[in-house]
Order: structure tokens, then sequence, then C-alpha cells
């Protein structure tokens, strides 16, 4: 069986939502976090992933819809 690869669609997806308007917004989050659990494991790689993303947000980017999803992403990958 091969590893999947769906971490480096992440990636190559987060890069795009940033350069479209600079920011992720909760759309884009739940849209990578299905690609990373269509699968059914949230491996380490996309673990990876989806902490360096979250690490680009910036706090005066976060609303409440933004810190909830942010909330259950945290929950599910153990953050």
């Amino acid at each position: 069986m091969s590893e999947p690869r769906d971490y480096l669609e992440m990636s190559f997806r987060s890069i795009q939502c940033f350069a479209n308007d600079g920011r992720l917004d909760v759309q884009e989050l739940s849209t990578l976090l299905q690609i990373a659990e269509r699968d059914g494991v949230i491996d380490d790689n996309e673990i990876r992933v989806l902490k360096n993303i979250i690490a680009r947000i910036k706090p005066e980017e976060l609303d409440q819809a933004m810190r909830d999803k942010l909330a259950e992403v945290a929950k599910k990958i153990g953050a």
C-alpha cells in the first residue's frame, strides 16, 4: 500500500488560500480538514501541515467562527 499524499494536497491548497486574499477563512480551513480526514485517519504529516497552517493565522483574523473551527481541529489532532 502506498503512503497517502493528502498532506501534499493540503499544503498546495493552503498556499492558494493564503495567496488569494492573504488570510485563511473558516471554509478554507474546513476544506483542509476534510482532506486530512477523507481516508479516516489524520496522520502525522497531515497534523504537521495543519499546525503549520494554523500558525500562520494572525490573532486579528480570528472571529468566533474561526475560533470554534480551530477548537474542533485542535481536538481532532490533539493540539
